[in-house]
């Protein structure tokens, strides 16, 4: 019984290959391949498994297609946890907070590198794997492809009967001029044509092999691109209320990052101030407070010397200023106020921009006075005030201290009070929105609670003994910008277009080759013979065959007295010894 079940399959194979081998000898170069895809090899033709041996399975297996395919979705895959994950190169600060949040994977984390996961050992391994195995494929292709459009199209295999698309017809005329006017139709319509022996050759379709290499050419452009801007990329962020500025230095930004190969003389010069800010909101409706305009009004100049320019940043719509571009991030409010000391002498007055932290703008922050503050006694101390700032108050008695609309429709701020030593001199970095209390003392009021109070634009905060006030003067706006530099990113988009381009091209166009043989029967009537051979199976191969076969009609029109078989017949002729085995297996060339 084991017998009758594994005779027949290798009886099959056994057909088949001596099938191919007959089809080989049949068709000869006309069913060579129509594409640039390198061949699978059988293992009889592999070199001892030596180290060359091996080296050269390794480099085949890296430069399939099989395998960059699989390199562009691990690539894919690992690009995973860079979306999903904290990364240090983008935010330090929320790498910590996650580490501090999820305690018992993120030691996993680290040791994978997922939270540097773009400069990994193994995401940096498989985009060198891919980059090589794209090259390694493209390279030889490439070549093939030259040959194959320096060459003419091959001559008629024998017997056109054996092709997928075929059909035949008797006519008058002379076989000369039917062969004359073939491959006049055939030019015309765009093929490369030239006549071999007794039959006109053509081909047409080289696009879709030029779309495929153009597909895997814009890859490589694109993991170029990638890296490159990877390498000497620069991206910060600068906090900037009304009326301020910045000058593109490393000393301006509030934080910088950067690729390994940037170089800080590099950066761009130029200069902006931010003149205004404009913001709208929705007023009414299930959309009310949603932002309608977000507009930072400002004046930049190129260069040391460069002539002020006025231009408007808005969402998605960067300044670009050579090549460095300059995006509107966030937005808020900055309060301004006066602190005056025991004596009633001011000691400050700045805006101080305050973090929000709702969709209304409901902001907090905190403001300190390091320098130039003395107490009723003229010793030397620092003040420290918890800001708690909101843009549309909800009114006494409304039991919320939340904003309840982004315009600043009716302000207010309130304080509570601390004086003793801030910690600027430390050694340790301080967040401008948070107030360290560990060396200040809390303000108390007459009742010996805690000071606080709420106060509307004009109104002042009196300080117990004699400490001084605060004044609510008045509320500035501020913008946050990120002004990146990302070199290459044209080329990136250049490769993305032609990948696409190149894609559409590999899948929509067909490449396939006609042939049109012209020669005297045996009873001294022209017989003419149309076949026609695709890369692959497709339906269009013998509608096309039938609309050249019609348009050659008109120059060798049938007989009228040849018959039934006068009509071109678009099916092939059977064909006693080759029926059977073509209804099973398409002619050699014509790729599954």
């Amino acid at each position: 019984m084991s017998n009758t079940k594994s005779n027949p399959p290798a009886a099959e194979r056994e057909a088949r290959d001596e099938l191919d081998r007959e089809n080989a000898r049949e068709l000869g170069a006309a069913g060579s391949r129509l594409s640039t895809a390198p061949s699978e090899e059988s293992s009889a033709g592999l070199p001892a498994m030596g180290v060359i041996g091996w080296v050269r399975w390794f480099w085949r297996q890296l430069t399939s297609m099989r395998v960059a395919l699989i390199l562009l979705f691990l690539l894919s895959l690992g690009a995973i946890p860079g979306s999903l994950i904290p990364q240090n190169s983008v935010d330090e600060m929320k790498v910590e907070t996650f580490k501090k949040a999820h305690t018992t994977v993120s030691p996993i984390y680290e040791k994978l590198q997922f939270f540097d996961v773009y400069s990994s050992v193994w995401f940096s391994a498989i985009y060198i794997l891919l980059f090589v195995s794209l090259i390694g494929c493209i390279v030889p292709r490439t070549g093939q492809f030259v040959g194959q459009l320096r060459s003419r199209p091959p001559g008629a295999p024998k017997r056109l009967t054996r092709l997928p698309a075929y059909t035949t017809w008797r006519t008058g005329a002379e076989p000369e001029q039917v062969r004359e006017a073939a491959l006049a139709m055939m030019r015309k319509r765009r093929y490369r044509a030239h006549t071999a022996g007794d039959a006109v050759a053509a081909e047409k379709g080289y696009l879709r092999e030029a779309g495929n290499l153009v597909f895997h050419i814009a890859l490589i452009v694109m993991l170029v691109a990638f890296a490159f801007g990877q390498l000497f990329k620069s991206e910060g962020g600068k906090l900037v209320v009304e009326g301020d500025g910045f000058s593109n230095t490393l000393t301006q930004y509030d934080d910088f990052k950067s690729g390994s190969l940037f170089d800080a003389d590099s950066l761009a010069p130029f200069s902006f101030k931010l003149d205004k800010f404009t913001g709208t909101y929705e007023r009414s409706g299930p959309q009310r407070g949603t932002p309608r305009t977000y507009e930072a009004h400002v004046t930049y100049e190129k260069g040391a010397y460069g002539k002020p320019q006025k231009s408007v940043i808005r969402v998605n719509e960067p300044l670009v200023i050579d090549g460095t571009k300059v995006y509107l991030n966030a937005h808020g409010y900055a309060p301004v106020v006066s602190v005056k000391d025991g004596r009633g002498k001011e000691v400050y007055r700045s805006p101080v921009p305050l973090l929000p932290i709702d969709n209304n703008v409901t902001s907090t922050g905190a403001i300190k006075v390091f320098d130039g503050y003395r107490d009723k006694n003229g010793k030397k101390t620092q003040l420290g005030f918890q800001a708690f700032f909101v843009p549309t108050f909800a009114g006494n008695g409304k039991g919320t201290m939340f904003s309840q609309f982004p315009a600043a429709d009716m302000p207010v701020l309130a304080l509570n009070g601390y004086q003793g030593y801030l910690g600027p001199d430390s050694g340790l970095a301080q967040n401008v929105y948070q107030l360290d209390k560990s060396k200040m003392t809390e303000f108390k009021d007459a009742e010996g609670k805690q000071l606080k109070q709420r106060l509307l634009v004009g109104e002042t905060m009196k300080l117990p003994d004699g400490a001084g006030s605060i004044t609510f003067e008045g509320i500035q706006e501020w913008a946050s910008f990120q002004i990146s530099e990302q070199p290459a990113s044209g080329w990136a988009l250049t490769g993305a277009v032609a990948a696409i381009a190149g894609l559409a091209g590999s899948l929509f166009i067909q490449r396939r080759r006609v042939w049109v043989r012209a020669v005297r029967g045996a009873d001294g009537v022209t017989v003419v013979e149309m076949a026609g051979l695709g890369r692959s199976e497709s339906a269009k191969l013998p509608e096309e065959l039938a609309d050249l076969a019609v348009a050659l009609i008109e120059s060798a029109p049938p007989r009228a007295d040849a018959g039934p078989g006068a009509e071109p017949d678009s099916s092939p002729e059977p064909d006693s010894d080759s029926v059977e085995e073509s209804s099973e297996e398409p002619a050699e060339g014509a790729e599954k």
